[in-house]
């Protein structure tokens, strides 16, 4: 999409941290943009933020898990400004701990909202995007915990695995309507993902959930085995722009970190190597 000017954006989870920063820098470059968030608070505070500014943009509260709120968002958009050309499936929470103590609360509250509600976006605007045939864009927000397995984090490695791969998977299934896909796979950025449990619906609460809130603080990372993942913390403008780039220039891969460079690469290395170990084990047993 090299034009991005007038065209539209719709983004979960766009009134706090990476969504935030995707709007200002997609509204910035000329874009309509739709902020759809569970949180009324930061809701408001964007409609303050962009109230004084030359800028079309549209706030809607939304339940990502709840198809009906999103059909009802996306009728909205519609209605105001017609069109949809850009989805950023950005809305995600996050649990830390050992994976023996991750109870169905836990694995349910973070794969409703990180794949369900990715899900839920695609099922609900793909097909609003064909529609007008000038193409358009999907942005999944993973992680840099959707291609390495850190201790600690094992609900949430799994929720951006998924998201990696069904990134992966889209990018040919919708090449063909000109349709491109980037997928968003930041390390640790200056967000409220760590203090996620403020929106965890009250069924899917726990008796305490202090022992499973994550915090920012070294001892609470390393506790987790993931102290690394916090020294180098980006500020999400830089995300914001790396986005819109990746839009504009049909970018697959966006990778913030490149300190994880290294991981990532050591882990395709050891997939290769269990390719060879196993072929040498067939043909040694000439099975």
């Amino acid at each position: 999409m090299k034009d991005v000017a007038g065209k539209v954006a719709f983004i979960t989870g766009g009134a706090s941290g990476l969504g935030l920063a995707m709007a200002r820098s997609l509204s910035g470059a000329g874009m309509k943009v739709v902020i759809a968030d569970i949180e009324d608070s930061a809701l408001a505070a964007v409609d303050d933020e962009f109230s004084d500014s030359n800028t079309d943009v549209l706030t809607i509260k939304i339940d990502v898990t709840d198809r009906d709120s999103m059909s009802d968002a996306a009728n909205k958009t519609i209605e105001a400004f017609g069109k949809v050309h850009v989805l950023c499936n950005n809305a995600g929470v996050f649990v830390g701990g050992n994976v023996s103590d991750m109870t169905y609360k836990d694995w349910d509250w973070v794969m409703n909202v990180n794949v369900q509600g990715v899900i839920n976006g695609m099922v609900t605007f793909v097909d609003l995007i064909k529609s007008h045939g000038e193409g358009g864009h999907i942005v999944n927000t993973a992680s840099i915990a959707g291609h390495i397995g850190i201790a600690g984090l094992s609900v949430y490695n799994m929720s951006k695995f998924a998201v990696q791969g069904l990134s992966e998977a889209m990018r040919p299934d919708l090449a063909q309507f000109n349709i491109g896909t980037s997928v968003l796979c930041p390390g640790v950025v200056a967000t409220n993902i760590f203090n996620a449990e403020r929106n965890r619906p009250d069924d899917l609460k726990k008796e305490s959930t202090q022992s499973r809130q994550s915090g920012t603080g070294s001892s609470a990372a390393e506790g987790r085995g993931i102290g690394s993942m916090m020294d180098n913390i980006l500020q999400p403008s830089v995300i914001g722009d790396m986005v819109l780039d990746a839009i504009v220039n049909d970018v697959f891969y966006i990778f913030s970190h490149p300190s994880f460079k290294e991981r990532v690469g050591a882990r395709g290395e050891e997939i290769a190597a269990a390719f060879d170990r196993w072929e040498n084990f067939r043909n040694e047993h000439n099975i």
